[in-house]
């Protein structure tokens, strides 16, 4: 019923705004990712660690992410309604409550000025940080970085932004409710902000700033989190681009120092032919003070991940992807049979996206 009240709000506001639009136009897309991992350590619960939320499942055959997804877009009015189901789901949110849990996105943005780009939007939406999202087909890996798993996925707020009309030039400000939510515990919350810069210098090249600041709130902690995100994409030719990636992170309660985290990440993809795809990553995270990632051992999480996947295009719409990564910490945080400081998974993927 939730659902059907939300949609029904989305497309009378569409209709309200844009009955005399010749420009609008309504999409659908659909999209599955169905998968099988094998994890060598062999957890006894058949789950890859807490870090991890998408391609969860160790040995069997399941879905990461499936998704119908009803899109809206006119000159001067946009929407999203998406809605859905598999591992991502079911792992990354599920702090919230059950009918926030189906939502991917659910957002409404009206053009505010006829001659300039600027919108303002407003709903649950996709994170500004990061260059990996939720959907595996729009990710240079098969997996996602450790970078992105430990950092918003998506976000809930109103977002004010900008382009310029070389479109080389974005800049975003994001009134949130806080890190990766879509439901808050009570109205005494107070509201975190964003910002996003994006700017490409040339065709080649895209560098992105994007920030979060605001107070994470629980039953045990009150402490205020500011975080920055910094990336690269740089297109070396029409088979060959880099990523770098660092994220950098301070948090702070009354009772404790200023505790840090950081990740660099540098990612490598080569095109073989139109068809097919090797792609290469480098990544390491430390959280000696295991404010995202809790490990109770001496040094925390700092653990150096590498992992190589190739991918084939077999048709407009299919697409198969295998990867072989391997993880090592410093600590033996890896509890499975034998406590480890190392886990390897070999991944396969099945994506079909209409």
């Amino acid at each position: 019923m939730r659902y059907t009240c939300l949609l029904f709000v989305l497309l009378l506001s569409i209709e309200s705004f844009a009955q005399e639009d010749s420009t609008k136009s309504m999409k659908v897309n659909t999209y599955v990712d169905m998968y099988y991992s094998y994890d060598f350590s062999n957890p006894m619960n058949f789950e890859k660690p807490d870090y991890n939320y998408n391609y969860k499942k160790h040995n069997q055959l399941n879905i990461n992410l499936a998704f119908v997804k009803l899109g809206y877009q006119a000159s001067r009015v946009r929407s999203n309604l998406a809605l859905m189901t598999g591992n991502y789901a079911m792992y990354n949110l599920s702090a919230e409550p059950n009918w926030a849990k189906p939502i991917l996105e659910a957002n409404i943005g009206y053009k505010i000025a006829k001659q300039q780009n600027i919108w303002v939007d407003a709903g649950v939406m996709p994170s500004h940080i990061g260059f990996e999202s939720a959907i595996g087909a729009d990710c240079w890996n098969l997996s996602r970085s450790l970078l992105a798993e430990n950092s918003p996925y998506y976000e809930t707020g109103i977002k004010f932004s900008y382009a310029n009309k070389r479109e080389n030039l974005y800049m975003a400000f994001h009134v949130l409710n806080g890190w990766q939510k879509i439901a808050v515990p009570n109205w005494d919350v107070k509201p975190s902000a964003g910002l996003q810069l994006t700017y490409k210098p040339s065709d080649y090249l895209t560098l992105n700033y994007s920030n979060f600041i605001g107070r994470i709130q629980s039953d045990t902690l009150d402490a205020l989190r500011l975080f920055h995100n910094l990336y690269a994409i740089y297109e070396a030719s029409p088979k060959t681009a880099l990523i770098f990636g660092f994220d950098i992170g301070t948090q702070k309660n009354t009772q404790s120092k200023v505790a840090v985290w950081y990740t660099p990440v540098l990612i490598a993809k080569l095109n073989l032919n139109n068809k097919s795809k090797i792609a290469g990553r480098i990544e390491y995270y430390m959280d000696k003070n295991q404010v995202i990632i809790p490990t109770t051992t001496p040094n925390g999480f700092q653990t150096f991940g590498v992992s190589v996947n190739y991918d084939r295009q077999i048709l407009p719409y299919v697409l198969l992807r295998t990867e072989l990564k391997q993880y090592k910490s410093m600590d033996r945080i890896y509890r499975y049979e034998q406590t480890s400081t190392s886990q390897t998974t070999a991944t396969m993927a099945l994506i079909v996206k209409f």
